[in-house]
């Protein structure tokens, strides 16, 4: 908003905003809080700032254990519904040594996790170390001392390599979660979409991930109502879906955003209250999922990275497993940022409980517990090892024409 209204938002404080900044001005939002209290004039800052080095101790970290550590900044992927090319610019990438330093301060304040942040992060290569990629930076964090465990968002599916799940595989402390957003199930939506990836490849992906790296759980984004979007093509959101079995899936009715390609050229023709129906529809079989990867984990051992007291209960503490799970525990306040392994005795459609079953584990000990916390999928009879989720119908690996 900022981005795309800077001077008009001013105009229309009054006299109350001292600062307007764009998303690219981010890192000098301290120093021009400062000179705005010293009196200086009211400022906006929307300029396309190419320098994406990150001063330490610029970022205020209120998370205890987790650090966010951007990598990449804009997007050159220009999706039909996508407005962030429009606000953020043009894709800029981060120097590794740059990242590596705010890597290793993050870990010296305590935090245990490290989270690399970037619209496809899987676009990496550092412009300052020959042949550093994605993979190669995992490895870089992964052997910083303190790192307990790394996770990233997003990276974008057609870019997923086997040279980056090799390296997943072979570093125990990246987590065992993927999310691969997928849009839409329909081919032909994902082609006005311009996400350049059809159904039959991201089902191949995921089969790829399934056989290399069978306890990673999956999620996902998912629009509906887009622009042309058939019953049939729904209906092939609806079966990819209940094929793949994501553990977790943002959705979304479509809504145009100014300056895309998708609100300029392409009607949005799809009735508000059918996409209210199809939202509706999607949520509810995505819940039912969810409480049957949940249920089967009852009775097992699952390793969590304690990260809050619980939003519900002030005796409960909350954490995440590897594959991104939440779980509540009873324990003291004392046990944040420790890895328990939790009994688990009940679940949810959103996260499960327990009880702890020792004594926390200190961080940098090395267990690589998580590789095997998640229960394996069903297979089912004919369908080539995919989860048992189904609503109606067999899926035949192709997207509705009509």
């Amino acid at each position: 908003m900022a981005q795309q209204e800077g001077a008009a938002i001013l105009k229309r404080s009054g006299g109350v905003a001292d600062v307007v900044l764009g998303t690219q001005a981010i890192r000098r939002l301290p120093m021009l809080v400062e000179g705005a209290s010293e009196g200086g004039s009211a400022t906006v800052d929307l300029d396309p700032h190419e320098d994406v080095t990150f001063p330490l101790g610029v970022a205020r970290r209120r998370d205890p254990v987790k650090a966010y550590v951007t990598i990449i900044e804009g997007c050159n992927e220009y999706c039909s519904f996508c407005v962030v090319p429009y606000t953020r610019g043009h894709e800029r990438i981060r120097p590794r040594a740059d990242i590596l330093r705010e890597v290793r301060d993050a870990v010296a304040h305590g935090h245990r996790e490290i989270q690399l942040l970037g619209q496809i992060v899987n676009h990496y290569v550092a412009p300052d170390a020959l042949g550093c990629d994605f993979a190669a930076l995992l490895e870089a964090v992964h052997e910083v001392e303190g790192v307990e465990r790394i996770r990233f968002a997003s990276p974008h599916p057609r870019h997923v390599s086997s040279r980056l799940l090799e390296a997943i595989r072979r570093l125990p402390r990246v987590c065992r979660h993927l999310h691969l957003p997928v849009q839409s199930g329909s081919t032909a939506v994902l082609g006005r979409m311009r996400r350049r990836y059809t159904r039959e490849s991201y089902l191949a992906l995921v089969r790829e991930i399934r056989d290399g790296l069978p306890e990673v759980a999956l999620s996902t984004d998912m629009i509906v109502g887009f622009p042309g979007e058939t019953a049939g093509d729904f209906e092939d959101t609806l079966s990819l879906t209940a094929l793949v079995g994501f553990q977790s899936m943002f959705s979304f009715i479509y809504s145009a955003r100014p300056q895309t390609l998708a609100a300029q050229r392409l009607p949005d023709d799809v009735p508000e209250d059918e996409k209210t129906r199809r939202i509706v529809a999607l949520q509810a079989l995505q819940r039912r999922i969810q409480l049957d990867l949940n249920a089967r984990l009852i009775g097992t051992d699952v390793e969590v990275l304690v990260d809050a007291v619980s939003r519900r209960r002030e005796t409960e503490l909350s954490g995440r497993t590897s594959q991104n799970v939440v779980v509540n525990l009873p324990g003291p306040a004392a046990w944040i940022g420790q890895l328990v392994r939790v009994h688990v005795t009940r679940t949810g459609a959103h996260s499960v409980w327990g009880e702890a079953t020792g004594t926390p584990r200190e961080p940098g000990s090395g267990s690589t517990d998580h590789l095997t916390d998640r229960a394996p999928a069903p297979t089912v009879q004919g369908g080539g090892g995919w989860p048992a989720y189904h609503h109606s119908g067999a899926d035949k690996g192709s997207s509705h024409a009509d």
